[in-house]
C-alpha cells in the first residue's frame, strides 16, 4: 500500500483538499477546499494554500509561502480561477504565487523543475515554462509568459504582459518593460538593456558552437548593426532558413503584441 500523508497536528487541512500518497505537511501550515497535491511533495511548516490549486508530485515547498491566493488586481470580483503547477518544482521561503483573474485566461501556471527562491512573486494569469530559477525576491507582474530555462536574477522585475524567451537570463536588479528574445542576456542600465547572448547557459545545456554562432549572429543583426527592426526581420527569416533556434527567435519576435526590448 502506498504511505499516507504525514500531518503535522497543529497543520489545518480542509476535508475537501486531495492529497496524495507521501505527501508530508508541516506545522502551522493550512491547506484550503479545492487544493490537490500529488504524490511525494513536501510542504514545510506555516504555508498557506488555498484553491482552486492543483499541486502536481515531488514538489518541496519550504516555509512561509502563499500558494494560490486571490489575484492582486482590483478587476478580480470573487469568479473561480486557478493555480496549476507542475511537478518536482522547489519553493522557497515567503514566495507568492496568485491564481488567475477571469479576464485574463483564469489559469497561473507553473511548468515542471523551478527553483523559485525566496520571496519570488508570480502574479495572476502568468505561464512560467520549465527549468527556470528565479532567484531572490524576483517577481512578474501580471500576464508574464516565461519560456524554458530562464533565470532571473535577484531583485530582477518583468513588467505586465512582456515574454521572456527561452534561455534569456536577466542579471540582478533589471527591470524588463518589453519582450526579451530568446538566448538574450539583459543587465542593468537604469532599466534593463540587452548585452549579448545567454553563451554560457547554452554551453551547459548542450548547444554546440555551430548553434551559438548561428545565435550570435542572430544577435549582432538584432541588436548591434543599427538596422530598423523590419529590415533585421528581413535578415533574421534569410538566417532562419539554415538554423532552427534562429526561427524559434524570429517567431517569439513575430509573435509579440507588446514592444521588443531593444
Amino acid at each position: 500500500m502506498s504511505p499516507a500523508p504525514a500531518i503535522h497536528p497543529s497543520a489545518s487541512i480542509d476535508p475537501a483538499a486531495r492529497l496524495g500518497a507521501d505527501v508530508r505537511v508541516g506545522a502551522f501550515t493550512s491547506i484550503g477546499a479545492d487544493v490537490e497535491i500529488g504524490d511525494g511533495s513536501v510542504i514545510g511548516p506555516h504555508c498557506s494554500i488555498t484553491g482552486p490549486t492543483r499541486i502536481g508530485r515531488d514538489n518541496h515547498i519550504v516555509g512561509h509561502a502563499a500558494i494560490g491566493g486571490d489575484p492582486q488586481d482590483k478587476k478580480f470580483k470573487g469568479e473561480r480561477t486557478e493555480l496549476v503547477i507542475g511537478d518536482r518544482n522547489t519553493i522557497r521561503e515567503f514566495v507568492t504565487i496568485n491564481r488567475g483573474t477571469g479576464d485574463g485566461g483564469g489559469i497561473t501556471r507553473i511548468g515542471d523543475d523551478n527553483w523559485l527562491l525566496a520571496y519570488t512573486h508570480v502574479a495572476h494569469d502568468c505561464n512560467v515554462g520549465n527549468f527556470c530559477v528565479f532567484s531572490n525576491n524576483s517577481t512578474l507582474a501580471g500576464h508574464v509568459q516565461i519560456g524554458d530555462w530562464v533565470i532571473m536574477s535577484g531583485f530582477a522585475g518583468v513588467h505586465q504582459f512582456c515574454r521572456v524567451g527561452a534561455h534569456a537570463f536577466l542579471g540582478m536588479g533589471v527591470l524588463v518593460s518589453g519582450d526579451v528574445p530568446p538566448y538574450t542576456m539583459v543587465a542593468t542600465e537604469a532599466q534593463g538593456r540587452p548585452r549579448g547572448i545567454n553563451s554560457e547557459g547554452l554551453k551547459r545545456r548542450g548547444f554546440d558552437a555551430d548553434r551559438i554562432s548561428a545565435i550570435k549572429r542572430a544577435y549582432r543583426t538584432l541588436y548591434v548593426a543599427g538596422l530598423p527592426l523590419a529590415e533585421a526581420k528581413q535578415q533574421l527569416a534569410e538566417q532562419a532558413r539554415d538554423s532552427a533556434d534562429v526561427r524559434a527567435l524570429l517567431d517569439f519576435i513575430e509573435s509579440g503584441e507588446r514592444p521588443l526590448l531593444r
